[in-house]
């Protein structure tokens, strides 16, 4: 009896780590899908205001 539930334990570990190493896929998905999402409002937002302290920069180093 003692012999069975041992290996009944070792093959319940055995399929977890099976699934562990498969990783969280949808999880990956959700992280890369709202970090594109966060890259798209901050460009949206902070787009306009970065091209002209661009263009400020440039004419300034045009001017010497």
């Amino acid at each position: 009896m003692d012999g069975t539930w041992r290996s009944r334990l070792g093959a319940r570990q055995r399929l977890r780590l099976i699934d562990d190493e498969r990783g969280d896929v949808p999880g990956w998905v959700l992280v890369t899908l709202m970090t594109a999402g966060l890259v798209i409002a901050i460009w949206a937002l902070a787009g306009p205001a970065l091209a002209d302290l661009f263009e400020q920069a440039i004419s300034r180093v045009s001017a010497f």
